[in-house]
């Protein structure tokens, strides 16, 4: 099987793009808009997602979104104009939004550039972050995401004949790290494990992991917080009013 984006290709052929699947509800936020356009520090929260990832070296950002989407019109987009495409391709799962947004993308980005698959749900991602990950992965055969090594003592949990939910065992958490975005590999070599990947995939790496790859670990932070629940809005308010 040839692995797309594992040759010896010289890094300065290659670019730099940004890809940020917001196709999704945000059912566990329970907004009455999707999670993505909820006000964030006077702007939408996908607008501060997509400033984080459309800095150099990034030449362009791909915004997936669903076919349905009437609220992206709605807002100014003005200061990332003509580095930001919207790809109205957006899937059921995050999977199929990325894997459909690489495939329309592919019309102006090469098998063999970089791709920084982000969350719109992220938009505090440090500068700092970003250019770590690029500079410690660009060189690498396989590709590499940002993530934290757990900080807290982790349980594994089963219910009980009684249905209730008791502690199954603790886990080695110097072997455990907290999955971030943005999470970089070769386009082609993503689109090639998102098509092939034969169970459930939550980010990027788990595809990649799928066909016996061991994708970059490089340390991130806990400013690049994920915004999940309606009380991280106020950190992540907080961490924007600092910059």
């Amino acid at each position: 099987m040839q692995l797309y984006g594992l040759e010896n290709t010289k890094d300065f052929d290659l670019a730099f793009y940004a890809l940020i699947p917001s196709a999704g509800t945000g059912t566990r936020f329970r907004g009455e808009a999707p999670k993505q356009y909820f006000p964030l520090a006077g702007k939408p929260m996908l607008w501060h997602a997509v400033k984080s990832v459309c800095v150099p070296p990034i030449k362009n950002v791909f915004v997936v979104l669903a076919p349905e989407d009437r609220e992206f019109a709605r807002h100014d987009w003005s200061a990332f104009t003509g580095r930001l495409e919207p790809l109205y391709c957006g899937g059921e799962s995050r999977r199929d939004s990325v894997y459909n947004g690489l495939v329309a993308a592919m019309a102006v980005v090469d098998a063999d550039d970089w791709m920084l698959v982000h969350d719109a749900a992220r938009p505090c991602l440090p500068k700092r972050d970003l250019d770590s990950l690029i500079a410690e992965t660009r060189e690498d055969q396989i590709g590499g995401i940002l993530a934290l090594p757990a900080a807290e003592t982790v349980k594994k949990a089963a219910k009980d004949e009684a249905g209730v939910l008791r502690v199954a065992g603790t886990e080695d958490r110097s072997q455990l790290w907290l999955a971030q975005t943005p999470q970089m590999f070769r386009c082609g070599l993503l689109m090639q494990a998102l098509k092939e990947a034969k169970r459930a995939v939550t980010d990027e790496a788990g595809a990649i992991e799928q066909m016996g790859l061991k994708p970059r670990l490089v340390a991130g932070s806990r400013e690049n917080i994920k915004v999940t629940f309606p009380e991280d809005l106020k950190i992540a308010e907080a961490i924007l009013g600092q910059r």
